[in-house]
């Protein structure tokens, strides 16, 4: 026999499924109206509902059985526990706007008389450095030459330009057989927020492209196709493609690092920041329009300034063992 208030397991279950079933119909609407009256994208609902449905199951562990009963400090603890859980705080940023404008469809709907996502910060995260190659590592990777096999002319071609001038993989994509200069040895990107640069190639990334440019005639089918960087079918590369290949030619080249394009990028302003010291030349090449997002690799070097402290310094290492 039970004791007095408690429910017997079928009626917990009862419960539990209600508590499922009040929080999930909410979530139900507001997919259908962003998808029906936002007209939002497919990726764009499927990260709201990720989301949404990533709170709910939280609140269901914490027995709220609807959004109105949630509270501020609710959130908060929401929030709370998502960070312990091991999400970041981007991640958990992007958790409290679905939330926001979740509930802001549940004020306009009558279902809620507040929004308590409002005014919620999420928890800083701390900058992830990013990792790069070193001079020799770059010149292991470069100076392999292929000079009888069209797509590594192409492949050689497409890193040498990206580690040449710091390109983003979208900008490496969009370039045409016209863009690049070769008597100015430069050329014009248009990068993100379609704000175009004029930037510098360097010798080895024009005579690599200039080498690829003599294979590439063996895949282009269509004599219309303006692409620099087209693949076997003579199309324009895709991003996937590109990763692929860098991936693959790291491995060749007997890199354990797994190389990504953005790798290259980080490695060419790395490079720059160490040999020039100049962090607005470094920003306007690289084409951020903020300065604090080029500082990032003022911690990079330092990290190595500090490396070598600590092996060169005669007194480091009696401040280490103190």
């Amino acid at each position: 026999m039970h004791q007095s208030g408690a429910l017997s397991a079928p009626k917990l279950y009862c419960y539990a499924f209600a508590m499922l079933e009040n929080l999930n119909a909410d979530i139900d609407g507001f997919l259908h109206h962003i998808v029906t009256e936002r007209r939002l994208s497919a990726h764009t609902v499927d990260n709201y509902g990720r989301d949404l449905h990533q709170c709910a199951d939280i609140l269901r562990e914490k027995k709220f059985s609807a959004w109105s009963e949630v509270s501020a400090s609710e959130v908060r603890v929401l929030v709370a526990t998502l960070h312990r859980r091991g999400k970041g705080g981007k991640s958990i940023q992007r958790v409290l706007s679905s939330l926001r404008t979740f509930y802001r469809w549940l004020l306009r709907e009558g279902r809620t008389k507040d929004n308590p996502a409002d005014g919620i910060r999420a928890p800083k995260s701390g900058r992830r450095l990013p990792h790069t190659l070193d001079v020799d590592q770059i010149s292991t990777l470069l100076d392999n030459h292929h000079d009888d096999d069209p797509l590594q002319l192409r492949d050689q071609a497409m890193m040498e330009m990206v580690y040449s001038s710091g390109l983003r993989l979208a900008e490496l994509l969009s370039l045409d057989i016209d863009t690049i200069d070769f008597r100015e040895a430069s050329m014009v990107v248009t990068g993100k927020g379609s704000k175009s640069r004029h930037l510098p190639v360097g010798l080895p990334a024009m005579s690599a492209v200039k080498k690829w440019l003599s294979a590439r005639t063996l895949l282009a089918k269509n004599p219309t196709e303006k692409a620099l960087f087209i693949g076997q079918h003579g199309k324009r590369l895709s991003p996937r493609s590109v990763q692929q290949r860098f991936k693959k030619a790291a491995s060749e080249n007997g890199l354990e690092q797994h190389l990504h394009p953005h790798m290259l990028r980080h490695s060419f302003a790395t490079h720059m920041l160490e040999s020039s010291g100049d962090l607005r030349a470094v920003q306007e090449l690289l084409g951020h329009a903020d300065l604090s997002t080029t500082q990032v690799y003022t911690h990079l070097d330092f990290q190595h300034l500090a490396s070598v402290y600590d092996s060169a310094h005669p007194r480091a290492s009696k401040k280490k063992d103190s």
